[in-house]
């Protein structure tokens, strides 16, 4: 999900709720401590210089049960942020804590529900690795019990 898509969202909740990606929600009293840009600047194991830029999102939650953020609250976080790091709309990544190590993840909006969808790892040079596995073509391949002559169809 991009900024200007959760920015949209947020207009139209009365509350704002986050769903972990195995069903549970994070509890209601939780507080968006930041709210930045990160940069990544990378090379691949191929060589290949790379950059990646998100909005990040922190969620934290603590004993202060009162506490709930509301969504135009968030959105003047949000404004705020804007103004002082001169966002692009690119994609949301949102941390939270989970029980042994924070957790990266992606932004979906589902109902009522902003969902933490799981990410994923992935060599960006596979070529350059020789991971690929060679595509054929079906028209290529050659096999006499393939062939309508061949009596086996």
């Amino acid at each position: 999900m991009k900024l200007s898509e959760i920015k949209s969202y947020l207009k139209n909740l009365e509350t704002i709720s986050f769903q972990l990606p195995n069903g549970e929600l994070v509890p209601s009293h939780f507080h968006v401590t930041e709210v930045g840009k990160v940069t990544k600047n990378f090379i691949d194991c191929g060589g290949k210089v790379r950059n990646e830029e998100v909005i990040n999102f922190q969620l934290w939650e603590e004993n202060d049960y009162d506490h709930r953020l509301h969504p135009e609250k968030l959105i003047n976080i949000i404004e705020l942020s804007e103004k002082m790091f001169q966002f692009n709309d690119v994609e949301i990544e949102v941390e939270y804590q989970g029980k042994e190590t924070i957790g990266k993840y992606g932004l979906d909006f589902v109902g009522k529900n902003f969902i933490l969808t799981s990410k994923i790892t992935a060599c960006l040079a596979l070529d350059a690795c020789g991971i690929t596995k060679p595509k054929i073509k079906i028209s290529e391949l050659q096999s006499s019990c393939c062939d309508p002559k061949s009596g086996c169809c």
